[in-house]
C-alpha cells in the first residue's frame, strides 16, 4: 500500500509532482494558501512535500503545527532571495534550519535540484535523471528515495541532512545554468555510478 502524500504548495514544482505522483499510483492531496486547509491537508497525509517558495517556509510550518509529527517532511526549496541569490549560505542549509523548526518532523531534503517541468517523470530528453536524497532519518531517506524510483527518477542516497548544504547550491547552480545563462530548462543531472 502506497503512501498517502500531502503537497502544500500547488504552484509549478506542487502540481508537477502531484501529476507524478497520481500517475505513480499515490493518493494525493495538494493545497495553496488556504491555513485551515494546510493543517487539515498535512494531518491526512503520511508524508507531506513542502512545495512553498522560501520566503514562505516559516508561514507554512505554523499552519501546519503539529500535524507533522513523526512524518517525513521533504523538502523541495530552494533557498534563494528574491533576486536569486543564495539566501544562506553554505554553513546550514535551508533544510538544516527547517528541521531545528519543525523539530518533531523527519525533513528529507529532496527534488530541489530539478526544474518543476521533470518531477513528473524523472526525466528529461528521453534520460533519467537523478534525484538526491538527504535526511537524517534512515527510514524517512530510504521512504522518500523510494517515491522517487516510483516517479521515474535514479534515486541516490546523498547522505545525512546536512548535505542538503551542497544539494541547495546544485539546486541554485541547475537555475543559475538554466535561466541566467540562458541554457533553459530542457537539462537536469545525472550521476553516473
Amino acid at each position: 500500500m502506497k503512501s498517502k502524500i500531502a503537497i502544500i504548495g500547488t504552484g509549478n514544482v506542487g502540481n508537477a509532482l502531484r501529476r507524478g505522483l497520481e500517475g505513480s499510483g499515490y493518493e494525493v492531496k495538494a493545497v495553496g494558501k488556504d491555513p485551515g486547509r494546510v493543517r487539515e491537508t498535512a494531518a491526512w497525509g503520511q508524508i507531506v512535500i513542502l512545495a512553498v517558495p522560501y520566503p514562505a517556509v516559516d508561514e507554512a510550518l505554523q499552519e501546519m503545527g503539529d500535524s507533522i509529527q513523526g512524518k517525513p517532511l521533504v523538502d523541495v526549496t530552494n533557498a534563494l532571495t528574491s533576486d536569486f541569490q543564495l539566501a544562506i549560505g553554505c554553513t546550514t542549509s535551508g533544510a538544516e534550519e527547517l528541521q531545528k523548526k519543525a523539530s518533531g518532523a523527519k525533513v528529507v531534503k529532496a527534488f530541489n535540484t530539478v526544474f518543476a517541468e521533470h518531477m513528473a517523470t524523472g526525466m528529461v530528453k528521453g534520460t533519467q535523471l537523478t534525484v538526491l536524497v538527504s535526511s537524517d532519518d534512515q527510514g524517512a531517506k530510504e521512504h522518500i528515495m523510494g517515491v522517487g524510483r516510483d516517479l521515474g527518477f535514479d534515486a541516490v542516497d546523498a547522505g545525512p541532512l546536512k548535505h542538503a548544504r551542497w544539494l541547495e547550491t546544485l539546486g541554485y547552480l541547475n537555475i543559475q545554468l538554466g535561466y541566467t545563462l540562458k541554457m533553459g530548462t530542457q537539462m537536469g543531472f545525472k550521476l553516473i555510478h
